[in-house]
C-alpha cells in the first residue's frame, strides 16, 4: 500500500486524560475498521504542567495537588457515565506534594516510544488504565517502571531514557508539535490524507470522526465492518489486550442486551475471563477459546 493511501490521525493527548481515555473505544473501531489504512501517532501534550497554578474553571480543577484529587475524580466519573469507560474513584490520589505534573507519565511514554515502538501503543493503554480505572499514582516513577514491565519493555532502558534526557527532549519536541497546531485541549485529533489537514477538536463520536475521514480522504479507505462473532472477539482481544464493554460494543456494533448474553456465554465456557475495575469491568481472553456462533 502507499504512503499516500494511508491517513495518519495525529492524536494529541495525555496518558491521564479522562476524554482521551474515552476515546478508545473509538480509535480501536478505527483501527479495526480501516486497518493498516489508518496510522495512529500519539502526540503527547501534557495536560498539567503543575497542579499548583493548573485552573480548570469548569470543573474546578487546580491548586493544592491533595485536595485537586477529590474534584478531578468526581469530574471523571461524571466523564465516565457518558463516554462509558470505567473509572476507579476510591483510594484515587493522582497528585501528591510530590508529584504535582502529569509531565512523568508523557515523559516515560515518549522513553517507551524510543525503546520499542512497537510495544509503546501497550503501555500508554496501559498507562490510561492504572491513571482511570486502578487508581494506581503514575506520576511515580516507581509504578512508571512497574507498569513497562507490565507490559514486556526493558525496564532498565526505560529507566535509562529517563536519565539521560532523550525522552524529555522528545517530549518537548511534542509539545512544539502541539502548540504548532494550536492544540487548546484534549483530546485534539489532527487528520493527515493526501497532503490535507483537518483539526477536530474535543472528544469525538464514531460517526463525527468517521464523516470526517470520509471527507477528507474522499472515500479512498475502504472499511471492513467486523463480525460480531467469537473468533471475531478473540482476534480483536488478542490484538489489542483488554477491553470494556463499551469498546466491543462500539467497535462490533452490539447493543448492550446482545452483548451483554453473548460475553456471559463465553465467560460460562471458560474463554473468557471478566476483570472487575472502578465502576465498570475489562474482558479478557482465555485458551483455549469456544466457538459460539455469531451475535
Amino acid at each position: 500500500m502507499e504512503d499516500r493511501q494511508i491517513l495518519e490521525i495525529l492524536a494529541f493527548t495525555d496518558p491521564v486524560c479522562t476524554w482521551c481515555w474515552g476515546s478508545e473505544p473509538v480509535l480501536r473501531k478505527l483501527q479495526v475498521g480501516y486497518g493498516g489504512q489508518v496510522r495512529i501517532r500519539p502526540v503527547m501534550g501534557g495536560l498539567v504542567k503543575d497542579i499548583r497554578t493548573f485552573y480548570d474553571r469548569a470543573n474546578d480543577i487546580g491548586g493544592d495537588p491533595e485536595g485537586s484529587n477529590a474534584s478531578i475524580a468526581a469530574h471523571w466519573l461524571e466523564a465516565s457515565e457518558v463516554h462509558g469507560m470505567p473509572v476507579r474513584t476510591d483510594g484515587f490520589r493522582l497528585f501528591t506534594a510530590e508529584t504535582v505534573s502529569t509531565y512523568p507519565q508523557n515523559v516515560a511514554y515518549k522513553a517507551a516510544e524510543l525503546i520499542d515502538p512497537a510495544l509503546a501503543p501497550r503501555y500508554l493503554r496501559r498507562l490510561r488504565e492504572a491513571s482511570a480505572a486502578e487508581a494506581r499514582e503514575t506520576g511515580r516513577r516507581e509504578v512508571l517502571v512497574e507498569l513497562a514491565g507490565e507490559v514486556g519493555l526493558d525496564r532498565s532502558a526505560l529507566i535509562g531514557r529517563l536519565a539521560d534526557g532523550t525522552a524529555e527532549r522528545a517530549f518537548r519536541a511534542d509539545l512544539e508539535a502541539t502548540r504548532r497546531f494550536g492544540v487548546r485541549g484534549f483530546p485534539t485529533f489532527a487528520l493527515c490524507f493526501g497532503g490535507c489537514t483537518r483539526l477536530l477538536r474535543g472528544y469525538q463520536r464514531f460517526q463525527a470522526l468517521r464523516a470526517a475521514i470520509e471527507r477528507l480522504s474522499e472515500g479512498a479507505l475502504q472499511w471492513r465492518t467486523p463480525t460480531p462473532d467469537a473468533d471475531g472477539l478473540r482476534d480483536f482481544l488478542r490484538t489489542f489486550g483488554r477491553a470494556a464493554p463499551v469498546e466491543l460494543a462500539t467497535v462490533f456494533d452490539l447493543a448492550p442486551s446482545d452483548l451483554e448474553p453473548f460475553l456471559a456465554a463465553l465467560e460460562a465456557a471458560g474463554t473468557l475471563r471478566r476483570v472487575t475495575a472502578g465502576n465498570g469491568c475489562f474482558w479478557e481472553a482465555g485458551d483455549p477459546f469456544t466457538e459460539l456462533g455469531a451475535v
